[in-house]
């Protein structure tokens, strides 16, 4: 993420603004949307929620999985800073649980700065990871320190999905890159969203799901979506299945596009890095086959330098919100939404509250949404 050009670990005071209109005419929450300050966490990278469990589970870049208790209190249940390579764009970057709860998936820098995703049991009524349980799922090699994407989510089919950016340095050239890039490149995982079965299949550590577009023939059959910069987060609308991306750009653009379940939820779709930086043609050449527009393409011009994802929200606490998705930028910190129809934008606007290094949003098990600022830990968003 570029956006952490920098550091992810610049600490600034946070600030909430106030309130302000959702947008003329939009529907907005009576008495406005506050951040409620749920936990302290140190460089907190993303947020997980455990089938069953009133919990919050919370990854710190250096390599900590903590868990938030209802009341804030927090406990570490997961430690593997001695086998991370943390600091700028590395570090524990994306976790997960199996649908059931009874696993968790860790993806993060190792002190090479390859990536890794593990998996660990998780004992019975969640009150440890095993650590002894330990196996490698995935590895991909990273030619830059930078552009790891970062993000683990199982989708509504129940397979596990990966993003991961597209090797780093810049334009997507430059060593470790493909000589047209390796977002366009279906020879790399990087530049992607990876979707597998994470049981053992064969002679791999997992399994390819037969309907994954390219499952049969010639490229890496791990590829679910392809022409990505740097993933750093997506999502999955959890009532339509619509599958959300943000996607960091590079000098001018942030992206974020939505793939309806309708059509396919982002199987086999091409999102045009690096022949384009959102609407905009990056350079000259031929994408690999036709491009997926964004919904949202939102300019440096503006403000904004690099793009977090969120999730629609689906909880109860903020009903003029429903079926919104939202989102932020780590430069400028505001929180906004955008509401769509297919691939049609129809109204957007902000929700006029405000943290510093937002680096990631979370969800729980009743769609109520968090926000995770490196400097401040853990915030949900709630009705004023």
């Amino acid at each position: 993420m570029t956006a952490r050009r920098a550091a992810l670990t610049v600490a600034v005071a946070v600030l909430v603004t106030s309130v302000i209109p959702m947008s003329a005419g939009a529907q907005s929450p009576r008495g406005g949307v506050e951040l409620v300050h749920v936990a302290d966490i140190d460089d907190g990278t993303a947020i997980a929620a455990r089938a069953g469990d009133e919990r919050l589970f919370v990854a710190e870049q250096g390599g900590r999985v903590v868990v938030v208790e209802p009341d804030g209190a927090t406990e570490v249940v997961l430690d593997l800073t001695d086998r991370i390579s943390a600091g700028g764009e590395q570090g524990l970057l994306g976790l997960a649980f199996s649908p059931d709860g009874e696993q968790l998936y860790v993806h993060f820098s190792n002190l090479d700065g390859d990536t890794r995703v593990e998996e660990y049991e998780v004992a019975a009524g969640g009150a440890a990871v095993r650590e002894s349980s330990r196996r490698r799922l995935l590895s991909v090699r990273q030619p830059q320190s930078n552009h790891n994407g970062g993000q683990l989510a199982f989708g509504p089919d129940g397979l596990l999905y990966l993003g991961l950016g597209d090797g780093g340095s810049g334009g997507d050239e430059g060593p470790g890159h493909a000589p047209e890039g390796n977002g366009q490149s279906l020879d790399t995982l990087l530049g992607k969203i990876v979707r597998i079965d994470p049981s053992p299949g064969g002679d791999r550590p997992y399994t390819i799901p037969d309907d994954n577009p390219f499952a049969d023939g010639g490229r890496r059959p791990e590829i679910w979506s392809y022409g990505l910069r740097n993933p750093w987060t997506f999502s999955f609308d959890r009532e339509t299945g619509d599958l959300w991306v943000a996607d960091v750009g590079q000098d001018e653009w942030e992206e974020i596009s939505v793939v309806p379940s309708d059509d396919g939820a982002g199987e086999g779709t091409n999102f045009g890095w690096n022949v384009f930086e959102a609407k905009e043609r990056y350079r000259d050449g031929e994408t690999e086959g036709e491009t997926w527009p964004p919904l949202l393409s939102l300019s440096h011009d503006d403000g904004y330098c690099s793009v977090i994802g969120g999730h629609v929200y689906r909880g109860s606490r903020i009903p003029a919100l429903v079926g919104a998705y939202l989102y932020a930028d780590y430069c400028n910190g505001t929180i906004r939404w955008v509401r769509q129809s297919g691939n049609d934008l129809q109204e957007r606007g902000s929700l006029g509250v405000a943290l510093d290094d937002i680096s990631s949003f979370g969800e729980d098990n009743d769609g109520e949404l968090y926000v995770l600022s490196l400097s401040d830990g853990v915030f949900r968003l709630d009705r004023a």
